[in-house]
């Protein structure tokens, strides 16, 4: 597994793929809990009990007798079933709001002499539950726990759950493993086709006045070992005499700011619904020019991204993003560090570029 890594944004620690254990000094038993089938056991045990103590048939007492030892074999067996287990979590590289992610997990059982049986892991009551039909005694068992955030900033995960079903599935018995574990969500990223009908995409778009691969004429130059035949110009070849290449223009130009006005002061709740979608596009933005190795800029109230490129510049764009805050409201208009570079501008009015 990869070595913990994290980054720090105060007041929190997000983990970023590390390895995260719970601890088994502070499991906490979450008790037992009746499920379908053992409620309908108990009832039919009732039932049995009816015309046994008003016949005296021994054969009833007997059958009795059997079912209310099943009941107490079955919650005291669920509950050993849960002992010297350890959970250890492997929390994703990068988390999107409304996209699911899978948390890895290692669930081990340190018994030395029985394996478990019928046991049930959750995190959150938004995780899908994960079923472990076996798991042998000094052995481990690999999976995935599924999981959606509905909204960016900080998802803080407290415990992991494990319940026992076994051995009959009257009862469920659970305990908690604490984990504390936090997820930094980014905002949610829009799709390239939702996102130039909202249009954004052309943007930017401006020629950089130098050779690159785009559809306009730069300039025409001597034809040179390496050039790509299919870019040679046949008929100023045929007036010249000699082979003429053909320089394309880059499509793109190579800057461009984001500038996010958070100084929106207090929202009510459809109002903070449109600020969280302008922070939605503002990543998309982002997300959408820097795959088109532009050098982007992020520019907000109260934190500024310089200009990068690349993956990593890329995550420190949508970690400001997915943490940025609500100010108040300011008198003086936002705008990019450099007055030269094209900017696209989102604030809860009308959108600018």
């Amino acid at each position: 597994m990869p070595s913990p890594g994290s980054w720090s944004r105060s007041p929190f620690l997000f983990e970023k793929g590390g390895v995260v254990k719970a601890s088994t000094r502070r499991t906490v038993p979450e008790g037992i809990r009746i499920t379908k089938v053992g409620l309908w056991f108990i009832i039919l045990t009732i039932l049995v009990a009816i015309p046994a103590a008003n016949t005296g048939n021994n054969a009833l007492y007997l059958v009795e007798a059997t079912m209310l030892s099943l009941l107490v074999v079955s919650g005291v067996i669920s509950r050993q079933n849960l002992r010297r287990l350890e959970i250890d979590l492997l929390p994703p590289s990068e988390v999107y709001a409304n996209e699911p992610f899978d948390i890895g997990f290692e669930l081990r059982n340190r018994g030395y002499f029985w394996p478990r049986w019928l046991l049930i892991l959750t995190a959150t009551e938004r995780t899908k539950s994960v079923l472990v039909p076996y798991l042998p005694r000094r052995s481990s068992f690999r999976g995935d726990l599924e999981l959606t955030a509905t909204r960016r900033g900080v998802l803080r995960l407290e415990h992991a759950h494990l319940a026992s079903i076994f051995p009959f599935g009257f009862f469920r018995k659970g305990m908690r493993f604490r984990v504390d574990l936090n997820l930094l969500v980014y905002p949610e990223i829009r799709t390239s086709a939702e996102f130039r009908q909202r249009g954004l995409g052309g943007v930017g778009e401006q020629a950089a006045r130098k050779a690159g691969v785009g559809p306009e004429l730069h300039s025409l130059r001597a034809f040179r070992l390496g050039d790509d035949r299919r870019g040679i110009h046949w008929k100023q070849t045929a007036r010249t005499g000699g082979l003429i290449y053909m320089e394309r223009e880059a499509e793109t130009g190579e800057r461009l700011s984001i500038v996010l006005d958070n100084a929106v002061g207090q929202l009510d709740s459809t109002a903070e619904e449109a600020f969280e979608r302008l922070v939605s596009e503002a990543a998309t933005a982002a997300h959408y020019y820097l795959e088109r190795d532009y050098e982007v800029e992020l520019v907000t109230r109260n934190e500024v991204v310089g200009f990068g490129r690349g993956l990593g510049h890329r995550r420190r764009i949508l970690e400001t993003l997915a943490l940025v805050p609500v100010v108040a409201r300011q008198s003086y208009p936002l705008t990019g560090s450099d007055p030269s570079t094209p900017a696209l501008t989102f604030d809860m009015g009308e959108r600018s570029a």
